[in-house]
């Protein structure tokens, strides 16, 4: 049951991250069209922009989490007898967890501190900026956690 939760939130991530380039492109192309034919650039499309950019990339890591597409010290663990490989996957999956954890907990705190401030183009508060990192800190943090039940039980996460 968790991994099918999982599954469908990484599956989730996935159509977001997707969704938000599609955005992305859409800001942009308008930012390029105001600018060079218009000759009035819309100052609302880079902020939007760079804000997109934040929530597709923190979606698009949390998902590389679940499916394992981190660095993870392959070549070492290829390398390393079966006793300690698993033991170097519990101890690299722990370690992303607490990656995610902290990140999780540190953007909340940054988010908390410049939420009466406001994105000045987009008239929306400064900590949106950080919320992409909370939720994919948390994300990880789960994904994590799955990782590790699946190790103790002696299989592997399968990718979307």
């Amino acid at each position: 049951m968790f991994t099918k939760i999982c599954s469908a939130l990484s599956r989730l991530c996935m159509w977001l991250g997707i969704a938000g380039l599609m955005l992305l492109i859409a800001a942009v192309s308008w930012q390029v069209f105001g600018r060079y034919v218009l000759n009035n650039t819309p100052t609302w499309a880079e902020s939007l922009s760079l804000l997109l950019v934040l929530y597709v990339t923190m979606f698009g890591v949390a998902v590389g989490v679940r499916d394992s597409g981190h660095i993870g010290l392959e070549s070492l663990l290829v390398l390393a007898p079966e006793w300690l490989r698993t033991k170097m996957e519990f101890l690299i999956h722990a370690l992303i967890l607490l990656f995610g954890a902290a990140m999780a907990y540190g953007c909340a705190s940054l988010a908390e501190s410049v939420w009466d401030y406001r994105l000045p183009t987009l008239g929306v508060s400064e900590g949106w900026k950080y919320v992409p990192a909370i939720l994919a800190g948390s994300l990880i943090v789960l994904f994590s956690i799955e990782h590790l039940i699946a190790l103790a039980q002696g299989r592997e996460v399968q990718p979307n």
